[in-house]
């Protein structure tokens, strides 16, 4: 089940959900899922965090520790636990969520390069301020943001050679779902290199609806698909939906449809009206 670590603080670590975590934040309504890749038997590397800031504002987190890397687990636990910790004193000193949500970031890779074993992990966080929106990202965790008639506000970009090919449109997306240097991130929390990428701050709709992902979503799942499948329909069956198909797909690859089995992690938002 999920660590409460204080009554601001709800955090997904090392868990296998059977359903989503519903919980109200931030004037709306978040719902998390998380579980190992299907038949895997090692702990979870994925984690989440709902971090409420305040009656109208909030921080939804995915952590994304490297599989086949030391520690990805414990890189994924250490980023959310900086995070958390960098916003609460951020917010005791009457700084800015944009600050704290900055210094968690540095202060993560901090501890996952302290490790020393080479451990590292994705990092994608949206900042919920009275009816606002911002991404803050490291790696191939994603964002998206969708209008309930399936306008695309927000899609983040993924920090991967195939993810940029497929920005500057060298690359179509169906054809990067099969690529086979998919699974190269280039842009990390534990390097000395990382870079954190600022989203626009955006105006929330109330039937907008924000997601944020690992790439057990996105590597099975094409964004329009994504946006189809998220866009209307009560938060929970948009939860369902979402964690049956992706396992569907880690399971039984269909012809020309991608299939990736891993690790999935998300976390829906949608402001109440």
């Amino acid at each position: 089940m999920p660590t409460e670590t204080s009554n601001r603080v709800r955090l997904f670590l090392d868990v296998d959900l059977q359903e989503a975590d519903v919980q109200p934040i931030a004037s709306g309504v978040a719902a998390v899922y998380t579980t190992r890749c299907p038949e895997k038997e090692t702990p979870n590397e994925d984690a989440a965090a709902l971090i409420t800031c305040g009656p109208k504002s909030g921080v939804l987190v995915v952590a994304d520790g490297f599989g086949g890397q030391p520690a990805g687990e414990q890189a994924a636990r250490l980023a959310l636990q900086s995070l958390v910790e960098a916003l609460e004193q951020a917010l005791a000193g009457g700084g800015t969520l944009r600050a704290g949500i900055l210094d968690g970031f540095e202060k993560a890779n901090e501890a996952v390069k302290d490790l020393g074993v080479g451990a590292a992990t994705t990092l994608v966080a949206v900042e919920i301020d009275d009816q606002r929106a911002r991404s803050y990202h490291v790696g191939d965790s994603l964002a998206l943001i969708v209008g309930q008639r399936g306008k695309l506000k927000l899609q983040t970009v993924s920090h991967s050679p195939v993810g940029y090919a497929v920005e500057a449109g060298w690359l179509p997306e169906d054809e990067a779902l099969h690529h086979e240097d998919l699974h190269i991130v280039s842009n990390m929390v534990g390097s000395p290199e990382m870079r954190i990428e600022i989203g626009p701050n955006l105006r929330l709709r109330p039937r907008d609806t924000v997601l944020l992902a690992s790439d057990g979503l996105f590597d099975n799942l094409p964004s329009q698909e994504v946006t189809e499948l998220i866009r209307k329909g009560p938060l929970t069956d948009v939860a369902a939906l979402l964690a049956a198909e992706c396992d569907r797909r880690m399971r039984v690859p269909d012809t020309g449809q991608p299939s990736k089995p891993d690790d999935l992690t998300f976390v829906l938002f949608r402001r109440q009206g």
